[in-house]
């Protein structure tokens, strides 16, 4: 089987000179330094209004933990942003919770719990330097389970200055991926995509892209 970059370069002769100009820099504009973690979301509406936030940030990785709610993507307010974001789920684990925290801390993220507690550090103040950040949120009615809170590493909040005790957590959610990713690239912190990672994702775009690209590419596998 040819390589991933070999499959990637043979799948780009099926698209416009646009498009793949197009994936070409936004691929550069991805990141994994930072992933958005939505613990048991029940609302269709804001899990997928943050993965399209997510892909507008250019957060490339999102992790979704199931528990009493399964997922599901509403493309009309997510305008197909799963299409073009590496989704993880959990939800096969007696204890998806753990399963995602141990998943994410053995890559070296550091476990963020996003809360309004009075502890909690403000967002715009979080250490960016310190390492890969994993952020975990929560259902508006519940928030973050207790396993969430045990084992985070830090906990940060969106500052508010009204009655309402929180923001929507697609705006929370939103409102935290600016803060962020707008600090990071003004950092020496190389927070873009390794060069393997970035032909993994290109290979899925293409993959998305092409019609009938499964065919093609068993076809040019085959002609080694």
């Amino acid at each position: 089987m040819h390589s991933i970059r070999e499959q990637v370069e043979y799948l780009s002769e099926f698209v416009t000179d646009y498009k793949n100009d197009l994936f070409t820099r936004l691929v550069n504009e991805r990141t994994s330094y930072v992933t958005m973690v939505l613990e048991d979301l029940y609302q269709e509406h804001n899990c997928s209004a943050v993965l399209r936030s997510c892909d507008c940030f250019g957060i490339q990785n999102v992790h979704i933990i199931e528990g009493e709610n399964s997922f599901h993507d509403n493309s009309e307010i997510s305008m197909g942003a799963s299409d073009w974001l590496t989704i993880h789920r959990h939800r096969q684990k007696e204890n998806n919770t753990i399963e995602a925290i141990e998943t994410l801390r053995a890559q070296g993220y550091r476990i963020i719990a996003t809360t309004p507690h009075e502890r909690d550090t403000y967002i715009d103040q979080l250490d960016l330097q310190a390492g890969k950040m994993a952020f975990f949120m929560g259902t508006e009615l519940t928030g973050l389970s207790d396993e969430v809170l045990a084992r985070a590493d830090e906990f940060v909040k969106v500052p508010m200055y009204g009655f309402t005790e929180s923001y929507n957590v697609s705006v929370c959610a939103a409102l935290l991926m600016y803060s962020v990713v707008q600090r990071l690239r003004q950092t020496d912190i190389d927070w873009h995509l390794s060069e393997e990672e970035r032909e993994r994702v290109l290979f899925t775009w293409y993959k998305r892209s092409v019609k009938a690209s499964k065919q093609i590419l068993e076809r040019f596998n085959q002609n080694q």
